[in-house]
């Protein structure tokens, strides 16, 4: 019988415990340890080095912090059975299992209206009929459908265990430190009124902190304008070779990358075979076939991947207003001269993007319990008057085009 509690080694936390054998068996399932060759940030790694880290991580630190979040709220009087502790356990470790490899960039090319949120029911679903429904309540929770809501805010909330992690764990790796945001005071400070997850007032500062964090990170990090400009040119990669695909070229691919290439993958068609195949797509996948494409004949696709493999990215402006249309024309005629390309091909390469960012929204607001148990949301708690423009989406406007 192998010993099943295993300790993992943590760069962040230190030792990590699996909680028990139904959580080591699902992590050791082969649908789990595909997130090991997938990395959390995607292409972030052309810009910060060191940011390798990957999805498998992210879900083994979301459990430590949620055995912390289960330990405190049981401190503080809040009844959470062993079943619906296991359900929090198998469901923050499956909450991102539906991420395919640079998830959104493969939600824009090659896999139709089908999010990675779906995917992960999916897999959720099929783990639960190999394990004989002990997966059910995880599911309900995972969902939102669970009666106790707090449970859920958990899982899919403001301030939930996913964010605590990934916030962490991506200013770690990346080595950003606007994002270093205290997990641990966060979780000590939560707490249970009218069912709903509270932070205590005197954990203010901590949420607030966390907001900005959050803000710095999306700017500095997540929408960094390489990184981008990385993905939407792998978008165009991808589309370029389902483009291909669907004339009928023979393009080096892996068995699993060909399934989606070669096959029109939508919602209504996802069957039980699609979740199989889409188990075995990992980064290798797509980084083996982006190297070999760098030789295609087809110009767009070699031009493409050739980008990627040697980082030879797009030039990228971003302005807070959108840009006019003869700016727009201006660039496109330049380069479709330049580059010898066609009215449809140059879209390829000079094109838009708008980019959001909205640090708090108070449709699901943070809640401020004082000590005499009243509820406030975070923006009107705190006597920062930057909170309240946190809650403004805030938007920019990049275009793409060759050096």
């Amino acid at each position: 019988m192998p010993n099943k509690l295993k300790i993992l080694n943590d760069p962040i936390y230190g030792f990590i415990q699996i909680p028990n054998s139904l959580v080591f068996d699902i992590i050791e399932d082969p649908y789990f340890q595909r997130l090991r060759r997938i990395a959390q940030m995607g292409l972030s790694s052309l810009v910060y080095p060191g940011a390798i880290h990957t999805r498998f991580q992210h879900a083994l630190g979301c459990v430590y912090l949620m055995q912390k979040a289960v330990e405190v709220l049981r401190f503080k009087q809040v009844e959470i059975s062993e079943e619906e502790e296991n359900a929090l356990y198998i469901a923050i470790l499956l909450h991102d299992i539906g991420h395919g490899p640079f998830s959104h960039a493969l939600e824009h090319s090659i896999i139709n209206g089908v999010s990675h949120e779906e995917i992960s029911l999916r897999f959720m679903n099929k783990l639960n009929d190999k394990f004989e429904g002990k997966l059910t309540l995880a599911i309900q929770i995972f969902k939102g459908k669970y009666p106790r809501k707090f449970l859920c805010q958990l899982i899919s909330g403001q301030l939930d265990i996913d964010r605590l992690d990934y916030l962490k764990r991506d200013s770690f790796y990346t080595g950003v430190n606007e994002g270093n945001i205290s997990s641990d005071r966060l979780i000590v400070m939560m707490d249970v009124a009218n069912d709903e997850l509270v932070i205590e007032q005197k954990g203010i500062y901590s949420v607030e902190k966390f907001l900005i964090a959050r803000r710095l990170m999306y700017w500095q990090v997540y929408l960094h304008k390489t990184a981008l400009v990385a993905e939407n040119t792998l978008v165009n990669v991808l589309k370029r070779a389902k483009e291909l695909a669907e004339k009928g070229e023979n393009l080096f691919v892996s068995s699993a990358l060909h399934y989606f290439l070669y096959n029109q993958v939508n919602k209504n068609n996802f069957s039980d075979e699609t979740l199989e195949m889409f188990s075995k797509l990992d980064d290798y996948d797509i980084l083996l076939s982006v190297k070999e494409w760098v030789n295609h004949e087809d110009k767009l696709l070699s031009m493409l991947s050739k980008m990627i493999v040697e980082r030879k990215l797009l030039k990228v402006e971003i302005q807070s207003n959108q840009f006019s249309e003869t700016k727009i024309e201006e660039k496109k005629k330049k380069f479709q001269e330049k580059l010898h390309l066609t009215k449809d091909e140059i879209d390829y390469f000079v094109f838009l993007q708008e980019i959001k960012n909205q640090a708090y929204t108070s449709e699901k607001p943070i809640l401020i319990i004082n000590k005499k148990g009243k509820l406030k949301d975070i923006v009107r708690a705190s006597d920062q008057l930057n909170l309240q423009a946190l809650t403004k989406p805030v938007i920019k406007y990049i275009i793409c085009y060759p050096k």
